[in-house]
């Protein structure tokens, strides 16, 4: 199975909605499924950063999974989020995570510890050689501080069986063209930063796997389509009115900026877990301030 087939297009990066209490709300959480399919979008993403993975527990992890799949209901694929910096640990979660009815796991690269470029490989090449789903490369040198290099890419992408496409979040547009040359032919390439997805997707990259898109599902989608098909003229008019909002949701943190969005859109509450909190009141008046225009 080809993942650059089957995940072509705009995949977004769920939000997980909380409580004024703390609990997962799983009521919101369903009406944000269902706002992103009927915005289009192509797959969601389940357990991603975006969704406050390092505040939810084993327990709340395994149940956000298993309620996605129930809510999705095969209409749109589903890609679940294992990552970390400890890869027995994770070898482990792909054993006992729910994921016979996810097309592929994205996993992140190792944060905190830094890994040389050989570390990283080694630490995908037992991930992919113990995942039931194809793995796909997370690199967000941004949270992880340590880049993955285009070399390291394809070396995975080559070597390791069971890698099946990358989310490239670097923002460096010379080292996604070295990966675009070079990649196999059924390698998803897809963009990590929804600034960027046009003029990435304009040199070759699959589509995006986004946060915008949790506010914004059919604009995004609607957007990332047209670049598919080449026109790029329009899709820039699209671009053009979400630039503003793409800065305010990373002005302070993902995902307190898309929330702040969600919650003027009445899809969920503005809550979020510490250490996130949510945005400062004058970046919050300028969220409400762009809505509304």
């Amino acid at each position: 199975m080809s993942l650059r087939k089957t995940l072509q297009g705009t995949g977004v990066a769920l939000v997980t909605p909380f409580t004024a209490d703390n609990r997962v709300d799983f009521s919101s959480l369903g009406n944000v499924i269902e706002a992103m399919i009927n915005g289009g979008v192509d797959y969601v993403v389940t357990l991603g950063t975006t969704g406050e993975t390092p505040t939810l527990d084993k327990q709340e992890k395994l149940d956000i999974v298993n309620y996605t799949f129930e809510k999705v209901a095969d209409r749109v694929p589903v890609v679940v989020g294992i990552g970390g910096n400890n890869t027995a640990e994770l070898v482990k979660d792909l054993h006992h995570f729910p994921l016979d009815k996810a097309i592929a796991v994205l996993s992140a690269s190792p944060s905190y510890n830094k890994p040389s470029q050989e570390g990283i490989f080694q630490h995908y090449k037992v991930l992919a050689a113990e995942s039931p789903k194809p793995i796909i490369l997370y690199n967000v040198p941004g949270r992880t501080s340590r880049n993955m290099t285009a070399a390291t890419t394809l070396r995975l992408a080559h070597e390791v069986p069971n890698i099946g496409g990358m989310k490239e979040a670097s923002g460096d547009m010379g080292q996604c063209a070295l990966i675009l040359r070079d990649r196999p032919e059924d390698f998803l390439l897809v963009s990590g930063d929804d600034a960027l997805a046009l003029p990435q997707i304009a040199c070759g990259m699959d589509g995006v796997i986004s946060v915008a898109g949790n506010a914004f599902p059919k604009e995004f989608s609607d957007m990332v389509r047209l670049c598919l098909k080449g026109d790029f003229a329009a899709a820039k008019k699209i671009n053009d009115r979400l630039i503003e909002a793409y800065g305010l949701m990373f002005e302070e943190n993902n995902p307190a900026g898309v929330k702040a969005f969600m919650a003027e859109q009445g899809l969920i509450g503005n809550y979020l877990r510490l250490p996130v909190v949510p945005l400062s009141e004058g970046l919050h008046a300028k969220v409400k301030a762009y809505l509304k225009k």
